[in-house]
């Protein structure tokens, strides 16, 4: 996993300052990063990115894989090397792999309670990320078993309520599909069954329901043609993922994936 170096910089000036005393250590140390509660781990690549960063020397030892499910008391990551610079690493770390392991983890129980009445249906997240954390994010969701969506805007066009408040559902996919590549697909939001079949009819590729009951998803999925893709979202919890799989839709997209996903409790022990 590739880290940007100036991203890793200003993780550790915003924590370490400008004349960090507090670790001020001597000697070698080993540390180790602990589960406190179960959950899915995430995040272990760019924790060990830190600490590479800080010390090159410092010897890392994943003792679990980014995904896998985890109890109380796993030690996940273990680093040795100059005390001082396992002990400046520590707090960011345990951070990172904190915020990933939380949507990991909440990523996991959503595509759960989809298999329990789909074995097809996806489970992904949105770009509702944490400015400058987006790839941690969206990796921690992959992590979890769910789908990035896109990962930014020149990923796909997404024709949306204000774009046809503005132009007009048809005027709006002609005009956005004949400045977008061959190979960029257009999704469309509609917040009617009957908007999803407009929509496939002027060219979409994928047709979004949002805001809708699991019964208008399920009546407006029957309308699309079976090339046209089908997602739906719009403050759908992990209690209702089972009835919107049921609908017969492809996609299931959650913003609180990502942006209410609580952090899973991680210690960092030395010694």
């Amino acid at each position: 996993m590739l880290i940007d170096r100036s991203q890793i910089e200003a993780w550790l000036r915003e924590d370490l300052g400008h004349h960090d005393v507090t670790n001020q250590v001597p000697g070698e140390t080993t540390g180790r990063l602990v589960a406190k509660e179960a959950g899915v781990s995430a995040g272990l690549e760019a924790a060990s990115a830190v600490f590479a960063y800080l010390d090159p020397d410092i010897e890392i030892e994943f003792r679990v894989a980014e995904g896998d499910r985890i109890e109380s008391g796993t030690v996940v990551l273990t680093v040795d090397g100059a005390a001082r610079e396992v002990l400046r690493g520590e707090r960011c770390a345990v951070n990172i792999v904190a915020h990933a392991s939380g949507i990991a983890t909440r990523t996991r129980a959503a595509v759960d309670a989809a298999r329990e009445v789909s074995d097809t249906v996806e489970i992904a997240c949105t770009r509702k990320t944490t400015p400058g954390l987006r790839g941690l994010e969206k990796r921690a969701v992959v992590a979890g078993g769910g789908d990035t969506h896109r990962l930014d805007l020149s990923h796909m066009v997404m024709v949306k309520d204000n774009h046809i408040a503005e132009l007009g559902m048809e005027r709006a996919i002609e005009r956005l599909s004949e400045r977008a590549s061959f190979a960029t697909k257009i999704e469309v939001e509609v917040e009617t069954p009957e908007d999803g079949a407009r929509a496939a009819d002027s060219g979409a590729d994928i047709v979004l329901f949002d805001n809708m009951s699991p019964r208008d998803v399920e009546h407006g999925v029957t309308m699309l043609p079976d090339a046209v893709l089908s997602e739906t979202s719009g403050g759908i919890t992990i209690a209702d993922v089972p009835d919107y799989a049921t609908t017969g839709v492809d996609v299931i997209s959650m913003g609180s994936l990502t942006h209410s996903a609580p952090a899973l409790d991680y210690s960092f022990q030395t010694g």
